[in-house]
């Protein structure tokens, strides 16, 4: 008998991946797919519980999961960072931050 593949073991991967790469997104994006990569993941590891001998795709969930967390709290940190940026420099305070930026790269 052929092993078969966990069902959502390559979309966990996926998403895991790309909650790192959208973290800086205020960190929004990469919370959404993080979580929704974990919970994936939590289902098929319950799937692969069941029966280890029928699947051969363990390691790529595992991976993904991994990448998973980690982008679950890249984000989360990054979304807390813009939270207390706003709340304590406001809106106004970031956009003459961004001037200031500007005008010192040359760029009007």
């Amino acid at each position: 008998m052929q092993n078969q593949k966990l069902p959502n073991a390559t979309a966990v991967l996926i998403l895991g991946i790309f909650s790192i790469l959208t973290c800086c997104c205020y960190g929004v994006i990469g919370l959404t797919l993080g979580i929704i990569g974990l919970v994936l993941a939590n289902k098929d590891i319950k799937l692969y519980q069941q029966d280890p001998t029928l699947y051969s795709n363990y390691n790529n969930l595992k991976i993904g999961r991994i990448l998973a967390i980690i982008g679950i709290t890249i984000s989360t940190l990054y979304l807390v960072y813009v939270i207390v940026l706003f709340s304590t420099i406001g809106q106004e305070g970031l956009m003459d931050m961004y001037k200031e930026m500007m005008r010192r790269n040359g760029i009007q």
